[in-house]
């Protein structure tokens, strides 16, 4: 059987830390930033942690397990 290949797309946007889990950045940053407030915008820029089923597939996506 030959070797799973990676999803490119997903490489791009998620990386893997350490432990395992799947880190990704947050939704609605592109534009149009005007109307967000500043506490909004400074919870954006942080990173978030995929969870659950999700989590497992992005795995998947990305070569590992």
């Amino acid at each position: 059987m030959t070797k799973q290949k990676t999803k490119k797309g997903v490489v791009k946007r998620m990386k893997l830390t350490k432990s395992g889990k799947v880190k990704r950045r947050k939704a609605f940053t592109s534009h149009i930033m005007v109307r967000r407030t500043t506490k909004r915008k400074r919870h954006l820029r942080a990173p978030a942690i995929c969870v659950g089923r999700i989590a497992k597939q992005m795995q998947q996506a990305l070569g590992e397990g």
